[in-house]
């Protein structure tokens, strides 16, 4: 089975991640939450309360407005709030080896809609 999340606009990178951690602890939380609250509403949303027992594959769509950012940048923070907001709803059981086997990557160009599509497949 697979379930399609699709989250508008774009979320902060790993640089700026990184930059406010080292500006100071709390102003780095306070940017993964505010991510994650943006994650958490789609969630809730799209998946309301559905709840995924089995072991899953996730496919990521990047659509950024335009080819500034490197993509390294655009996925791994992005990743790791997205996957941190499905254990925290409760939609996944947890993020590690046994739950999710896997992820993919694409990058696109949207400049009228940029947003991340994620494709959830139960294995």
């Amino acid at each position: 089975m697979q379930h399609l999340l699709t989250i508008n606009g774009r979320l902060d990178n790993m640089n700026d991640y990184t930059r406010a951690c080292r500006t100071n602890q709390y102003k780095g939380a306070k940017m993964k939450q505010k991510n994650e609250a943006v994650v958490i509403r789609a969630i809730l949303e799209q998946l309301g309360r559905l709840r995924i027992t089995k072991p899953v594959i996730i496919r990521y769509r990047w659509y950024e407005p335009n080819k500034r950012r490197d993509l390294d940048n655009i996925s791994s923070f992005g990743r790791k709030v997205i996957q941190d907001a499905l254990v925290q709803t409760k939609v996944l059981r947890d993020d590690g080896w046994s739950y999710i086997t896997g992820f993919q990557d694409a990058f696109f160009v949207d400049k009228e809609r940029p947003r991340i599509e994620v494709e959830i497949e139960e294995v």
